[in-house]
């Protein structure tokens, strides 16, 4: 059983306890078995069950608040016990925030319940083959037409691109230069003139895809928000889910120390235990230092964003930077206590290894991280 010493942390109330335990539950008794080898259907299973279950309520609650202490939590729960089940929580989240937060009444009832019931995956387009972390260089168009908008452009590291019902998209409509131009717009994804133009394989098996936009034509009522909001749509659906990042590479860190520890009790070597060698003692040490204070970190920042609402820029930024750092360290040290076993394919610390690398980049990579937080640090 991993600490669960930090529930008691001021941070969180009564409500998030109960939480964390429904969580745990539905976790132990869905997660064990091993899901289908075809990534596709085993995330559409995954959302269906989750969906069945009513996880999905705590990222697209039907009075519109998203409580980031409760998507931390449940992220934590989930990526302890299967990664692939917090991407498909996450992405429900992600994909379908923007609408939650910025949408018309119109658009989140015909976009969010079958996304909230498990019925329908979502998917958040921001990147492109030029423009990630730096979201000013956006390059695909949205122009206005008669019937609406017209897309063209290129979107890829989508996740869930390929199974997704629709796509949360962001495009250059030209109000002013640079972050100021950019827009969004929900995209279904039956959609003509998209297309996907090529499925991308990872080390950590995933649906992630390149979009193409040819011609495709929406409706004015696809435009989320006003002409011109895409950047503070994304920043503010970011701001909301980047500690949770933090709290997904917590949840793996977690796995991998309890991993060790079992580890290093049970192999014997030297006429005793791992577990008794001052070396590995120190290890350990190490690994759980990590893990508190990226708890800390995670959950002041989800704790910012719920009671002060508006933005948490430096305090996300400094969650998602250190948790997803320190998990990829003790993830590390878990294969090094494992030794040869620790990189033979199948093993929990080998799974935990490749799983954790694409937390450090994604929703904007480490070095981006930093930037934000010495910007943050230096303004008045």
């Amino acid at each position: 059983m991993p600490d669960q010493s930090f529930l008691a942390w001021p941070f969180l109330e009564n409500r998030h306890r109960d939480i964390a335990a429904e969580a745990e539950a539905w976790s132990q008794a869905n997660l064990h078995a091993p899901h289908s080898e075809d990534v596709d259907a085993a995330c559409i299973d995954l959302a269906a069950r989750m969906g069945a279950a009513g996880l999905f309520r705590h990222c697209l609650p039907e009075d519109g608040t998203i409580d980031v202490r409760a998507l931390c939590l449940l992220r934590e729960t989930l990526a302890r016990h299967e990664p692939l089940a917090d991407f498909v929580f996450a992405m429900q989240g992600l994909g379908t925030g923007p609408i939650a937060l910025f949408g018309t009444q119109e658009q989140k009832q015909r976009f969010i319940p079958p996304v909230r019931s498990g019925q329908a995956l979502a998917a958040f387009a921001l990147s492109e083959p030029d423009a990630g972390s730096d979201v000013a260089a956006i390059a695909m168009t949205a122009s206005r037409i008669n019937s609406g908008w017209r897309l063209d452009g290129l979107k890829t590291w989508i996740s869930n691109g390929g199974i997704a019902a629709h796509y949360v998209v962001f495009a250059r409509t030209g109000e002013a230069p640079g972050t100021r131009g950019l827009s969004a717009f929900i995209v279904p994804s039956d959609t003509p003139g998209l297309e996907i133009a090529e499925r991308i394989d990872i080390i950590a098996p995933h649906p992630l895809a390149t979009l193409r936009f040819d011609t495709c034509i929406v409706p004015e009522n696809a435009l989320l928000g006003a002409p011109g909001q895409g950047f503070k749509i994304a920043m503010a659906t970011l701001d909301v889910f980047r500690p949770t990042v933090g709290a997904a590479a917590l949840g793996m860190a977690r796995r991998a120390l309890d991993e060790a520890i079992a580890r290093a009790k049970s192999r014997q070597m030297f006429g005793a235990t791992l577990a008794d060698m001052p070396v590995t003692q120190a290890k350990l040490a190490d690994m759980a230092i990590k893990v508190d204070a990226a708890a800390l970190l995670v959950y002041r920042a989800a704790w910012a964003r719920d009671q002060a609402g508006g933005r948490i820029t430096r305090e996300a930024a400094m969650a998602k930077l250190y948790a997803t750092e320190a998990a990829q360290s003790v993830i590390d040290d878990a294969v090094q206590i494992f030794g040869g076993l620790g990189v033979r394919r199948g093993n929990i610390a080998e799974r935990l290894y490749r799983d954790v690398r694409a937390l450090r980049i994604y929703e904007g990579a480490t070095e981006v991280q930093k930037m934000i937080i010495g910007r943050q640090v230096l303004s008045p």
